[in-house]
């Protein structure tokens, strides 16, 4: 059907402007470039293949477990690059920083003040940090008041031991206003403990440490937290732990009595914009590296979720309660993440296709019936006229019959399918009454 159809005189919209039309197809581009946009963002790589973390000091036990994680992660493509830091504390710093490259990291339980607007979330609780406090001479220490007066070294700045030892001490009455508290690392620590300059010191870490064998096999003396309930009770993020008689030799029995310690827990945690895939990698390698016995837990404590100091993310709580999702444990890693990245343009594509599909039927239909209701409307709209009208002239009954004559030839060159043919009939009845009517206006003026 031609846009302008000469027949159509009556209900026939005026042409769209130049002014409308541009402004339709600008609008039509705009549209078009943000689909396209949409779905670039959409469509780009799964995400990048390097995962940033910050670790701890270089011999400690944070860098141990990242040093771990490592080879985990690179057999399913992902390279773990590892950080050093003073400890825990700068750990939360560099993690809590929207802008920092920083991705993932440890944090002891206890050492920070998280707020809602850190970002972060905790990926797993992956094991105990035993705290340990050695000194030196004959009197047997089994509380912290007891080593008021003295030189303690509390660790360093930036370390979680140093906020927990202050923590522990200011609770026991130790301040520096009473004692000298030093910030020393651990090397430097056990020098001054073997030379005598420094009366005790606080450690952290597994007993298979380095430093922890080191001073578990020296002549230093290990305190036992004879309070260790009561300090529980006041700080939860610590827990009671022991140290079995002889786990550190049984030939020279030693330790000769078990000793009670307190522990921090390692926290996993990431900042909650890393890609879910990312975090399920690294449940995998925490279950791979805490998932054993450890000298404090049996077989399978960690990693856990028993945590409150940051949010648990979403694909832990999954993780933990029915593994790691169908795609990621049928399919290699890197083919599970793209097919999970564009089902998320695939599933509302679908979606969006059922509905045209659905909807198809009706548009036709709809098209076919608007090539008729034209052709009613111009037909209306004649009726009207001539009802209006009571005392037409011959030349206004003579444009009629010609107007309705031009109706009906151009309805019956109207291209519809065949189902759509009663209308077309339907149509032409209702052009013959109104030609009827233009007969009876015609005869009435004859006479």
């Amino acid at each position: 059907m031609p846009r302008h159809n000469p027949a159509l005189h009556r209900s026939q919209k005026a042409p769209m402007t130049r002014a409308k039309r541009r402004f339709l197809i600008a609008g039509v581009i705009v549209l078009l470039a943000a689909f396209g946009w949409v779905v670039a963002i959409v469509a780009a790589p799964a995400f990048q293949r390097t995962i940033v973390m910050t670790s701890g000091a270089d011999n400690g036990i944070y860098r141990g477990f990242a040093d771990r994680y490592a080879p985990i992660l690179k057999r399913a493509g992902i390279k773990l690059d590892i950080r050093s830091s003073s400890g825990s504390v700068e750990n939360y710093e560099r993690l809590r920083d929207p802008n920092s490259a920083y991705e993932a990291g440890f944090i002891q339980s206890g050492t920070t003040s998280p707020k809602e607007t850190d970002g972060l979330q905790t990926i797993a609780a992956v094991s105990y940090e035993p705290i340990w406090v050695f000194y030196r001479g004959d009197t047997t220490v089994d509380r912290l008041s007891q080593l008021r007066g003295k030189k303690i070294s509390t660790g360093v700045p930036g370390s979680g031991l140093l906020n927990v030892a202050q923590v522990l001490l200011g609770y026991s009455g130790i301040t520096s206003q009473n004692s000298t508290l030093l910030q020393m690392d651990a090397p430097a620590a056990y020098q001054g403990l073997e030379s005598g300059r420094i009366d005790a010191a606080f450690f952290i870490g597994r007993p298979d440490a380095e430093m922890q064998k080191t001073l578990l096999n020296s002549n230093l003396k290990l305190m036992s937290f004879a309070q260790a309930d009561a300090l529980v009770q006041k700080f939860p993020s610590l827990s009671k732990i022991v140290l079995p008689r002889a786990s550190t030799s049984v030939v020279d029995d030693l330790p000769r009595t078990d000793v009670t310690l307190l522990a921090a827990t390692a926290l996993l945690v990431s900042k909650d914009t890393l890609h879910p895939a990312l975090v399920y990698l690294l449940l995998d390698a925490a279950h791979a590296v805490h998932g054993g016995e450890d000298y404090f837990t049996p077989l399978g404590t960690f990693p856990n979720l028993k945590t409150e100091e940051f949010p648990v993310s979403d694909e832990s709580v999954r993780y933990f309660k029915s593994g790691q999702p169908f795609l990621y444990r049928s399919l290699p890693f890197w083919l599970a993440s793209v097919i999970e990245r564009r089902l998320l343009i695939l599933v509302p594509f679908a979606a969006l296709l059922i509905g045209l599909l659905q909807a198809l039927p009706r548009l036709l239909e709809a098209r076919m019936k608007k090539r008729l209701v034209v052709w009613y409307r111009e037909i209306k709209a004649l009726e009207d006229e001539v009802w209006s009208n009571s005392e037409p002239t011959r030349s206004q009954i003579a444009q009629w019959s010609e107007e309705i004559e031009n109706i009906d030839a151009n309805a019956s060159r109207i291209r519809i399918p065949y189902r759509y043919f009663q209308d077309v009939y339907a149509l032409k009845q209702a052009i013959g009454v109104v030609r009827d009517r233009i007969a009876h206006v015609a005869q009435r003026t004859k006479e």
